[in-house]
């Protein structure tokens, strides 16, 4: 029986001063291309939504994006919806960055470093569900081990389109495995508990990721932050990145303390009680200040980031 596919296609305006090489970069950190591909002007990104295999294909021109969903399967409104919200969270256009600048202009620290990164943007995740289990495999440890981490978890978790592209999974995927799956390809016991508890809860109904009147941000944060294993590095980060929450204070990260510590001028990172009280300074926009910190690191050509 021949697999039923569709496609869906809507074209995006990209704003003025566009930094696509910063969208390039945050979707090519992957070296094996396992569920991303990126070239000059293109990206395709594969995920799990509800329950089919999609590649979101994005094709760039200077001042607008097209956007194409190469489906699995059929393409339901509820699906439509995701695929919609995915498009504009790869795309970093979830958070207008123009409130920040303007409220950091004249700032003596933030001034500076927005001025010579105009239209920094935040760049998401596909899905909360994404965002949040990078968050827990990149905790506590460095870069290239959690891209390789997450590799692994795509290839034993997701499923593959027919394009060949992997998919990056949803909660129930997860579920599915078993600790042992993830220990045995390097997770460490405790990550990778935390790994399938959190999707579990997910998958079970009984951590609702929908944001909603009843169900805001601020209370997923702390309904999180009750699972073993996840602290609050982890829920802002997942919240950055799944949400565009606004207001996310990264005071626990070390790139944002090394930042700072270059900023001021000092001979030792701030500590973590320090660069909260600094950070605090910049409600509610921290989440653009973290992101302005993270680009100050950066070399004059190389725009990528966590």
């Amino acid at each position: 029986m021949t697999q039923q596919r569709m496609t869906w296609q809507r074209k995006l305006p990209l704003p003025a001063g566009y930094r696509l090489r910063d969208v390039l970069a945050f979707h090519r950190r992957d070296a094996e291309s396992t569920a991303e591909q990126v070239g000059a002007d293109m990206l395709r990104k594969g995920v799990m939504l509800e329950g089919v295999p999609v590649v979101l294909a994005v094709d760039f021109a200077p001042t607008e994006a097209t956007c194409t969903a190469d489906i699995d399967g059929s393409a339901t409104p509820a699906l439509e919806r995701r695929i919609d919200e995915a498009f504009s969270s790869i795309l970093g256009l979830r958070i207008d960055p123009g409130p920040f600048c303007a409220f950091a202009a004249d700032d003596p620290l933030f001034g500076p470093i927005v001025r010579r990164q105009p239209g920094l943007r935040i760049v998401q995740s596909a899905t909360v569900f994404e965002a949040l289990t990078w968050a827990i495999i990149g905790q506590q440890i460095n870069l290239p081990f959690a891209i390789a981490l997450r590799r692994t978890f795509i290839q034993l978790a997701g499923r593959r389109h027919s394009c060949g592209l992997w998919c990056y999974p949803e909660a129930p995927d997860a579920a599915d495995l078993a600790v042992d799956d993830l220990t045995s390809r390097k997770f460490s016991r405790a990550k990778a508990e935390t790994l399938l508890r959190f999707a579990h809860l997910v998958a079970s109904g009984e951590l609702d990721l929908e944001p909603g009147a009843d169900n805001p941000v601020e209370t997923i944060g702390q309904r999180l932050l009750d699972i073993k294993g996840i602290g609050p590095w982890t829920v802002n980060y997942g919240l950055l990145r799944g949400y565009g929450h606004a207001d996310c204070s990264l005071h626990g990260d070390v790139a944002i303390r090394a930042a700072l510590q270059r900023l001021l001028g000092e001979e030792q990172r701030p500590d973590i009680v320090r660069t909260e009280q600094i950070l605090q300074q910049y409600q509610p926009h921290r989440t653009m200040a973290a992101a302005h910190l993270w680009a100050s690191l950066a070399p004059p050509d190389d725009n990528d980031t966590a």
